[in-house]
């Protein structure tokens, strides 16, 4: 009687035991799964890998008009940024894809493009509906030169006359035009020059980034599809980025520094999290060795006039608009303007001498 009961004990102990650990299996299963399911934008130790924003997981199904309360912003002063609008012409064109054009190209399409002079989308086929141009191309990674002198030539074929700069922009890149604009404003369309991220290896002068986008002066973009004509350039390599900086180089078309006036970056190969919080890049990621000048981690890593991001996905498309062009904090006139004074004292007491103008004019008006 009391073996059989002891048997019956290990028995019910065994069961429960198996019971809490097939339990124990099942939570871990679904608490690991969902980590894995949620981790942001994993980034590959390879400057010219895919990475994880490639596959966009944050899809929107529908893309959205944030200029539609732009009677909000009426009383805003924008004459320099129309100015500069009509005094500083860019053709933007992007990078793209017949499986792209739903999920990235047209919230791209949606916002800052809209800023640009003349936009066009680059695509393997044609799709008079969006719509894209067709370059006859294949898709792929290993095509994305091929598609990028292509998209130049096309340009120049078809718009030369009717901008001063010609920008290349993936679907995944959010673009500050106006930032552009002033950066640009400071040099001459006819200098032969190209701006974007600049990274070190492989070329003397550095290369653009091609993630971070990159702008051809009217000039550059002559020698440059010139240069394929006269067989000075050819598609020596599958790396878009690096061989159209050799390309450059071998034409002596300058690598610009695309920096502000107080030397922090403006074009961003990453999204702002990766750049603005510190020790989110790790110092054995690729980043670190490649760019031209010394790179910047933590608030000091970006411009005020930044003018680029990269990885950006449909929904953080919409987050940068809203921050940028609608958010405004109550009470500021300037924040920072590089055209004034480079002394902060002197600009200070500069804007607080005009601002006691205005009040005196308007008290002696009343």
């Amino acid at each position: 009687m009391a073996s059989s009961k002891s048997l019956m004990n290990i028995l019910t102990f065994t069961f429960g035991t198996a019971v809490g650990f097939f339990v124990c299996y099942l939570l871990f299963s679904i608490i690991l799964e969902e980590q894995v399911t949620i981790q942001p934008h994993i980034l590959h130790n390879d400057p010219h890998d895919q990475h994880s924003a490639d596959t966009d997981n944050n899809q929107l199904q529908g893309q959205m008009d944030f200029n539609a309360d732009s009677g909000q912003h009426k009383d805003e002063n924008k004459n320099i940024a129309e100015g500069l609008y009509q005094k500083v012409k860019i053709l933007c064109w992007v990078m793209t894809g017949p499986q792209n054009l739903e999920k990235k190209a047209k919230h791209v399409k949606a916002t800052w493009a809209q800023r640009c002079n003349k936009i066009l989308f680059m695509s393997s086929e044609e799709n008079k509906d969006f719509p894209t141009v067709g370059l006859e191309t294949k898709e792929g990674r290993d095509q994305l030169y091929w598609k990028t002198i292509k998209a130049f030539q096309y340009v120049y074929d078809h718009y030369f006359d009717d901008a001063d700069w010609f920008m290349k922009a993936d679907d995944d890149t959010y673009v500050i035009l106006d930032n552009l604009r002033w950066l640009l404003s400071k040099y001459s369309p006819e200098q032969p020059i190209y701006f974007g991220r600049r990274f070190k290896p492989y070329v003397k002068q550095g290369y653009m980034s091609g993630g971070a986008g990159y702008v051809l002066s009217k000039e550059a973009l002559k020698r440059f599809v010139t240069a394929f004509k006269k067989n000075k350039c050819s598609h020596s390599s599958s790396i878009e980025d690096l061989a159209l900086g050799k390309c450059m180089e071998i034409i002596n078309v300058e690598a610009g520094d695309s920096r502000d006036t107080s030397g922090k970056e403006t074009f961003h190969p990453f999204i702002p999290e990766h750049h603005l919080i510190r020790g989110y890049l790790p110092k054995t990621f690729w980043y670190w060795n490649y760019n031209y000048y010394p790179a910047v981690e933590g608030p000091g890593c970006c411009s005020d006039l930044a003018v680029s991001f990269h990885y950006v996905d449909s929904v953080t498309m919409y987050h940068l608009e809203y921050l940028i062009y609608h958010l405004r904090p109550y009470g500021y006139l300037y924040r920072y303007n590089p055209d004034l004074t480079k002394n902060p004292e002197e600009q200070n007491q500069n804007e607080a001498l005009e601002e006691n103008q205005k009040l005196k004019q308007k008290i002696s008006e009343n």
